[in-house]
């Protein structure tokens, strides 16, 4: 047979364990083969290698040592059947190497009988004193409580928090094995999480051979625990519990698992019975009855509402990773579309500029951009695409592309029924966007369409202010519209300025807006100003107006200066 450990926890309660692979493991923590829940036992105690058809023993720096039939290890040991292994503690677990069944089955059924220190023993290592069972029982109970109190406090990981609560509830009932169920959020079916035998071994999810149907069944009729047991011999073919019997299993215990809100202080409550149900813990034994005495049902029910507030901890901690995961990726997006706006505009010669764009969101609808066709020529546009977010900074992209695209060539009425067509027919349901585009000449001939866009004012030099009212609906509203152009003469000192809604519709504390009546009045102060000194002022006295209160919409301004054809 493979060589085993019998394993005697303090509470002398008896499981197998094959030693495979090796090295077999043995310690604390959970990546060992054999995890004992001791905090006195180091994280990595112990392990045992295979050399040929010999099995030896050896202590990996321990705390307390290795300690074979009374005596403590130096080098490793050969195993040859029949040791007592235990780790220098008092009431602590014993391992029994054995190699045959029949030594196996001798010890599965011997009770345990607390071991004679050895006699060579430090102070305070396996001292002689014995107490009585119960005591011993309701110490290791509380270990194992400590234990899942400890890996809260300090495991980053949610399965090893998870498989400590296995190991507590089997320590707390004595039962044989743990699974513990979580409903799968897409199917809604029970899925394995953590497999664990009774001594911390791991099992895989496929050793749960109760139909899971069975258990979700059961769950579903109540909240409390429950438990099972069973006679074979008078249960009936059809008997509900008939399918578990078959498996031999003597004991059921089930913890149903309840979905929480966690909040500060009284906040923190369990959800509605409709919607409460996260998954269960599940524990059976095919030897020994579940024990729910003395207090442990409450002990099982505090774990169960453990392990409820660490998935709802990990859930909270994913939303989290993911909605900075998203905020990165915005601002990322941020970043690019920043990238395509105008990252210098001419300030000297016969056209001059001045812009900004400032976004409410991470990304922004409005768009704006001047470009050089040729000697000459200037083409300018500003566009506020409906919503908000990455949908609305993606066709503000399409449509710097289009007038990109444009400016090689096309003329205003054909790029914009292109970007009509396009919106209508693939374009998200209800998108559109407003727009003001112009070409100005160098000797001051303005060509302009204004598909629905706020009213630009054209500040003339002789201190008079115009407004350019809309030719057309904005795009991408109705299919197969017309556009139309018109012209307007620029005289040197003229100047444009064109924004979108966020700047006449920014807030202050009251909620009243800025308004087109306070733009005019602001494009009047400046008059006297070129066109950088005109777009601070308008800035400035829209900051004042809002007070640095944040807004609902992008704020997008430019101020376009003619200053004649010999400038």
């Amino acid at each position: 047979m493979i060589p085993t450990l019998v394993v005697v926890d303090p509470n002398g309660r008896r499981t197998s364990v094959e030693v495979k692979p090796y090295p077999f493991q043995i310690g604390r923590g959970a990546e060992n083969h054999l995890v004992l829940r001791d905090s006195r036992i180091s994280r990595n105690h112990a392990r045992i290698m295979r050399t040929d058809d010999t099995c030896v023993l050896e202590d990996m720096g321990s705390r307390h040592g290795v300690w074979v039939d009374g005596e403590r290890i130096g080098p490793p040991l050969t195993l040859r059947g029949g040791e007592r292994i235990e780790f220098g503690v008092s009431d602590g677990y014993q391992l029994y190497f054995v190699s045959g069944q029949d030594e196996m089955d001798r010890l599965l059924e011997k009770p345990r009988k607390a071991p004679s220190p050895p006699q060579s023993a430090p102070a305070g290592i396996l001292p002689g004193a014995s107490s009585p069972a119960e005591a011993t029982g309701n110490l290791e109970k509380l270990r194992a409580v400590l234990e899942v109190a400890r890996s809260l406090q300090s495991s980053f990981s949610t399965d090893d928090v998870l498989h400590t609560v296995v190991d507590a509830a089997l320590a707390v009932t004595g039962a044989e094995r743990g699974f513990l169920l979580l409903f799968d959020d897409d199917s809604h079916e029970l899925q394995v999480r953590s497999a664990r035998a009774r001594g911390g071994t791991f099992l895989s999810g496929d050793e749960l051979r109760v139909p899971r149907k069975l258990i979700q069944q059961a769950l579903e009729s109540r909240r409390d625990l429950f438990t099972m047991q069973f006679d074979p011999t008078a249960l009936g073919e059809h008997s509900p519990g008939s399918t578990i019997a078959l498996l031999e299993l003597r004991s059921v215990c089930c913890v149903p698992l309840v979905r929480v809100n966690l909040g500060s202080g009284e906040k923190t409550q369990v959800l509605g019975v409709a919607q409460s149900n996260a998954g269960v813990l599940y524990m059976d034994s095919r030897f020994t009855k579940v024990d729910l005495a003395g207090g442990n049902r409450e002990l099982l029910q505090t774990l169960a509402i453990e392990v409820s507030t660490v998935l709802e901890n990990a859930r909270l901690l994913e939303q989290q990773r993911h909605k900075q995961k998203i905020e990165e990726e915005l601002e990322l997006a941020r970043g690019i579309q920043q990238s395509l706006l105008p990252r210098s505009l001419p300030e000297t010669g016969w056209f001059r500029a001045c812009g900004s764009s400032l976004a409410s969101h991470e990304v922004g609808g409005d768009y704006y951009d001047v470009m050089s066709p040729g000697p000459g020529l200037r083409t300018v546009v500003i566009a506020d695409v409906s919503g908000k977010g990455v949908s609305s900074a993606l066709l503000a992209s399409f449509l710097q592309g289009v007038f990109i695209g444009a400016a090689g060539g096309l003329e205003l009425p054909e790029a914009l029924t292109r970007i009509n067509n396009f919106i209508t027919e693939r374009g998200e349901h209800g998108k559109y966007a407003t727009l003001f585009c112009s070409n100005i000449l160098k000797s001051g001939q303005m060509t302009w369409s204004n598909a629905g866009h706020c009213l630009p004012l054209l500040a003339r030099a002789d201190g008079s202010i115009e407004t350019l009212g809309t030719t057309s609906m904005p795009v991408g509203m109705v299919p197969g519209i017309m556009f139309s152009v018109e012209q307007t003469q620029l005289r040197p000192g003229d100047r444009l300025v064109l924004c979108t809604d966020g700047v006449t519709e920014a807030e202050n504390a009251a909620g009243e807006f800025f308004g087109k009546t306070r733009l005019r009045d602001a494009v009047q102060s400046a008059q006297a100003t070129g066109c950088r000194d005109m777009h601070d002022t308008i800035q400035r006295k829209l900051g004042e107006f809002t007070g640095g209160a944040e807004q609902s919409d992008d704020v997008t301004l430019v101020v376009i200066e003619y200053a004649g054809p010999t400038a």
